[in-house]
């Protein structure tokens, strides 16, 4: 294991890996840590983001493969709550794949699913462009809005996104648009919440719609008002949703189910 992962909360209680998104790093589970604190919470960054950047080439499957060993490594014999955002939910996807077995609980949060090859081959060309902007606090601002980047964690995000390389973006946002509902996701045991907000793009929808097609144990719901990022955008409402289903796989009040 060697990307850099923080520990939180009870180490003898049962595991919580909470896996951030493409653009930020563990610090976007603040909230979350210090309400869960009955649980052993662990949250890395993922190889060439936050405090990871020099520990190998990002992809999805790699990075997988890695948190199994983790997991593993810090159960001790409890149960396995994982929950992703994003970039993090397409690497849960991956896990759950992996080991259909190992999970007991997930919460897979606006994961996208749908491979888009035309979006790929225009993502080496509009980086290029588009690339010296991030260095422009205007422009980082509008990017942390549309994340729900709160102020205290702004200057964070800044100061991560001004130290990401051209080639890890890339690479970063060419895994994100390659990744397909792995073969074996159909054979996951794990109690799986999908959730995507209603606010957020056809594609998250219906990939939403794919993932709780493709497995039994899944269920989904829309919420509503909410774009992407809903963990950071109402940490409350997202703490309890958690609860609710690790507790009682209970689906959240006024949302839509899928």
């Amino acid at each position: 294991m060697t990307m850099h992962y923080e520990e939180y909360g009870d180490s003898i209680a049962p595991l919580m890996l909470l896996l951030h998104g493409g653009g930020v790093s563990n610090w976007m589970w603040e909230q979350q840590t210090q309400y869960f604190t009955q649980y052993h919470c662990v949250v890395p960054d993922l190889p060439e983001q936050g405090l990871s950047t020099n520990e190998g080439k990002f992809s999805i499957k790699n990075s997988a493969e890695q948190l199994i060993d983790l997991i593993i490594d810090k159960r001790n014999g409890n149960k396995v709550i994982i929950i992703g955002f994003s970039l993090g939910a397409q690497i849960a996807v991956q896990i759950l794949s992996l080991q259909p077995q190992l999970i007991d609980y997930a919460i897979i949060n606006s994961a996208l699913v749908r491979p888009n090859s035309f979006a790929k081959s225009l993502i080496k060309p509009t980086i290029r462009l588009s690339y010296p902007l991030i260095r422009n606090r205007f422009f980082s601002r509008l990017q942390a809005k549309t994340l729900y980047v709160h102020n205290d964690n702004f200057e964070q995000y800044y100061r991560e996104s001004c130290q990401m390389k051209l080639e890890t973006l890339v690479r970063i946002l060419e895994e994100n648009m390659s990744f397909a509902i792995p073969e074996q996701f159909h054979k996951s045991t794990t109690k799986i919440l999908v959730t995507v907000g209603a606010k957020e793009n056809s594609m998250m929808k219906k990939s939403a719609v794919d993932l709780v097609n493709n497995n039994n144990n899944c269920r989904g719901v829309i919420i509503a008002n909410i774009g992407h990022g809903l963990p950071l955008a109402t940490p409350s409402f997202f703490n309890q949703m958690i609860e609710d289903w690790i507790n009682e796989e209970k689906l959240p009040e006024n949302c839509k189910v899928i």
